[in-house]
């Protein structure tokens, strides 16, 4: 309804300009003049802004790596296209829902669309929002890791297929295998997997209580320079604040996938954890409306890498989302240069 009263008054200045009355006070005035005065030449119209001319608003998840995303663009925006961005509070159902049916919030910089299929689906079909890219470059979200002294000492551990045969150059030292908490979905998958690599009595087993007791087991592992193997998902900062090796899981069976998630698992088959769809997410108007912002978003995938390292230093003396989000924009140009494209300082 905006857009229409918007285009209607634009339309005033003709309609009144084309009424025979006023032509004929025109004339009437320049007849008059003891010299007529010549009307100025039209100017051409100006082109729109890059972001069109309402408020463009990003969804801020409840999650901090979906927080420092959503500050990271509002600068970038503002910077190189002069936008008016709003970020305001997101839910990954309640925003694939409003995306889906009202077009709003234009942007989810960081949306989980297998976790909330149907309603992502049900927005895809509606033709009301889409991808624009993949939120990281990596696809590999939840794996297994060693530490890189590890990795230096087994050059030959590079795959969780490998660990059978490079565990047992360890003498009688037996690692530990670092999980996640027992009622967790992925402690589940871990155990069946030791299973299917023939790993159970290679490692002791570690399943944490929680997640603090999980980052402390790992830290403390670390600090002593211990041979071991952990479970781990990304983003997550403390993939950044140590050095670790990613082992290779293989490729994704679903099958085989679908029954390393059972309690019981008769004969588990190795594979892949489950991939994750992770996108930035764009009402469709975005699109059609203010293409130059949806090519913006196009080009925004970015290193898991680099988000470890920003939740990093979000968990430093005094870090805040918006203290990451600035650090990133006055020192990652290398990276963020390319988002904008044309728009690029």
């Amino acid at each position: 309804m905006q857009k229409g009263l918007l285009c209607a008054l634009l339309f005033l200045p003709a309609v009144l300009a084309a009424n025979p009355a006023w032509a004929q006070i025109t004339v009437l005035d320049q007849a008059q003049d003891a010299q007529a005065t010549p009307a100025p030449a039209a100017e051409p119209d100006a082109p729109p802004p890059p972001c069109g001319t309402q408020p463009l608003s990003i969804a801020s998840m409840s999650w901090p790596s979906a927080q420092i995303l959503a500050e990271i663009h509002a600068r970038l925006l503002k910077q190189a296209y002069d936008c008016n961005v709003q970020v305001i509070p997101g839910d990954l159902a309640a925003t694939g829902s409003s995306m889906g049916s009202t077009g709003q919030p234009a942007v989810a910089p960081e949306m989980w669309t297998t976790r909330v299929a149907e309603v992502w689906n049900a927005g895809i079909e509606a033709q009301m929002l889409r991808p624009a890219s993949p939120t990281y470059e990596d696809g590999n979200l939840e794996g297994w890791f060693i530490p890189d002294y590890l990795a230096t000492a087994q050059p030959g551990m590079t795959s969780a297929a490998s660990l059978a045969s490079e565990l047992l150059t360890l003498g009688a030292t037996k690692p530990r295998f670092i999980s996640c908490p027992i009622d967790w979905a992925c402690a589940v998958i871990n155990r069946n997997l030791l299973t299917a690599y023939g790993l159970t009595d290679l490692v002791e087993l570690v399943e944490p209580a929680n997640r603090f007791e999980m980052d402390t087991l790992i830290a403390e592992a670390v600090s002593k320079q211990e041979p071991f193997v952990f479970y781990y998902w990304q983003p997550n900062a403390v993939l950044a604040q140590f050095s670790f090796a990613s082992l290779d899981m293989g490729a994704y069976d679903e099958a085989a996938a679908q029954c390393l998630a059972k309690r019981e698992c008769a004969a588990p088959t190795a594979s892949a954890f489950a991939p994750d769809s992770v996108v930035t997410a764009l009402s469709e108007w975005v699109f059609t409306d203010i293409p130059a912002i949806a090519g913006y978003f196009q080009r925004t995938s970015l290193p898991l890498s680099e988000m470890n390292t920003m939740l990093a230093q979000l968990g430093e003396p005094g870090g805040t989302v918006g203290a990451v989000a600035d650090r990133f924009v006055a020192e990652r140009g290398d990276i963020w240069a390319a988002w904008l494209g044309a728009a690029s300082p």
